[in-house]
């Protein structure tokens, strides 16, 4: 039986059970994710038979919607609501410490780490749930830290239109972590800065103030 689809976001779909799909993807079944695994299981030297891994291809498919659940919304949605009521409020905004977890495009590895979000209002703010929701939009999808930096900052900067953004992350990646070189306790760092937030030193110095994420942070 076919499986139905709903649209999500501009021209995108999911499957009707969840199943996240990229603009790229084809048509890939969840029956054949499962067999991915299946093979993935068998190429590591282990037999997917046996009764503990029988039900990990279903449990892993479904863990994959919930870490790739970005490809199925739009993250400019988050900012459409705004307010305007807020007294001449002019300075600046800030969200410090936003947890995400993302996935490296490049090993599939987790990318764990704190995004620290501010933006100087023109004459509108969005609810701060909003500016968390922006950031797990782009993180639950495969990722280089560079690109999120600059996803989250560009969204911010288009839909609510603010004088400036300043985007931070600190995060660790466990790609280098566990494999590889194996570096334990090394944290990478980016940040984007937009409008007045770049072109004006005094105000990229207070938004690197408030987070202050100067030291050792746990992650």
């Amino acid at each position: 039986m076919a499986r139905s689809k709903r649209k999500v976001g501009a021209g995108r779909q999911v499957p009707s059970g969840g199943s996240p799909r990229g603009a790229g993807a084809g048509e890939v079944s969840r029956e054949q994710a499962e067999d991915a695994v299946r093979t993935l299981l068998r190429w590591a030297g282990d037999d997917p038979g046996r009764e503990g891994l029988l039900e990990t291809p279903k449990r892993v498919v479904s863990a994959y919607a919930d870490w790739f659940s970005g490809y199925a919304v739009d993250p400019r949605e988050y900012m459409r609501r705004t307010f305007e009521e807020v007294e001449g409020y002019d300075e600046m905004v800030v969200l410090r410490d936003v947890a995400f977890e993302s996935y490296c495009e490049h090993h599939m590895a987790p990318i764990i780490g704190r995004a620290h979000v501010g933006y100087l209002p023109s004459n509108k703010v969005v609810g701060i749930s909003k500016l968390a929701r922006v950031v797990d939009g782009y993180a639950r999808r495969f990722q280089v830290q560079e690109k999120l930096t600059a996803q989250i900052a560009a969204c911010i900067d288009e839909v609510l239109k603010p004088r400036g953004v300043g985007v931070v992350i600190d995060s660790e990646h466990q790609c280098m972590t566990t494999r590889g070189v194996h570096k334990r306790g090394v944290s990478m760092v980016t940040s984007r800065m937009v409008g007045i937030f770049r072109s004006d030193a005094r105000t990229r110095a207070e938004f690197l103030q408030f987070i202050d994420i100067r030291g050792a942070r746990a992650i």
